[in-house]
């Protein structure tokens, strides 16, 4: 009975163990194929756990994320936004709508970009103007969008 206990630990430490402990990363091409180019913060994934319950998109979202620092609390924050839209397209998405038309003069480095084709998406800017991070809000609620907004873009008085 000894040695079966034995195998059991072997087993436990040399499979079962590096298998849970080690977090599987995916590489940057791989996370931008299944769009989470913009989430960089594992932080940023487990607030998007509370707003999308399919356990397999927020597994994908931590094989595509950077752990947090100590010193992170304030995260990452962007100097302004492009909120880049279809006009066309604004019909299906009634919250961006809402958005657009009564939230968005809160955020004046915020601008709305109408792209022929494109879904509804920020593009979050650096202190240059650049773009930094690109993440697709179709399914987003207007509250959501505040949230995000409010957390990430530096600003005057949200």
């Amino acid at each position: 009975m000894g040695s079966y206990k034995f195998y059991v630990l072997l087993l436990w430490v040399v499979v079962i163990l590096p298998i849970v402990s080690s977090k599987e990363q995916l590489s940057s091409r791989e996370c931008e194929d299944l769009g989470f180019t913009g989430l960089a913060l594992c932080s940023d994934c487990n607030t998007f756990a509370e707003y999308v319950k399919n356990q397999e998109l927020v597994s994908d979202c931590l094989k595509c994320c950077t752990e947090d620092s100590d010193d992170s609390m304030g995260k990452i924050t962007y100097s302004g936004a492009l909120l880049e839209v279809c006009m066309r397209k604004l019909v299906f998405y009634p919250e961006i709508v809402g958005f657009i038309e009564e939230e968005k003069d809160k955020f004046p480095t915020v601008k709305v970009q109408y792209i022929f084709n494109s879904p509804p998406k920020l593009i979050m800017l650096d202190d240059d103007g650049q773009h930094k991070e690109t993440i697709r809000i179709d399914n987003w609620k207007r509250e959501h969008v505040l949230q995000f907004l409010r957390e990430k873009v530096k600003s005057a008085s949200y």
